[in-house]
């Protein structure tokens, strides 16, 4: 697992989200909130492997393909939502770039927005 400072790391798993980061070479190296994952739970153990082997086969050439654009650079986001033990779950992907333009990995961000869904005005801080 990519070594996260102490700060950063609960900074990351505090966030109302789930994260994935995935290598250039399509290998899992980091995820947050490693015993906490209530959407897409995983083990340690994935942390080394190959995405490919950490997705069911009905999505796998559509992960694949996503993987193949960003390589390509032919985009730089993928999104889908799906409706999941009640909730609503929006799931995007990003093609992670350094200053010059290259391909480093993929970020994956997984999301319950059930709540975010429903809420209608405003509520200002004042």
């Amino acid at each position: 697992m990519i070594p996260i400072p102490g700060e950063i790391r609960e900074i990351l798993d505090t966030m109302p989200l789930e994260m994935s980061f995935i290598d250039k070479n399509d290998t899992v190296k980091y995820f947050n909130k490693l015993n906490t994952r209530e959407i897409f739970p995983r083990p340690e153990a994935v942390v080394g492997k190959k995405v490919q082997n950490c997705h069911p086969q009905k999505s796998l050439e559509k992960v694949e393909q996503i993987l193949q654009d960003f390589k390509a650079g032919k985009r730089e986001v993928a999104e889908f939502w799906i409706d999941m033990k009640g909730k609503k779950i929006y799931i995007r992907y990003f093609a992670v770039r350094n200053d010059k333009k290259e391909y480093l990995g993929c970020l994956e961000v997984s999301q319950d927005i059930t709540a975010i869904q429903k809420l209608t005005g405003e509520k200002r801080l004042i």
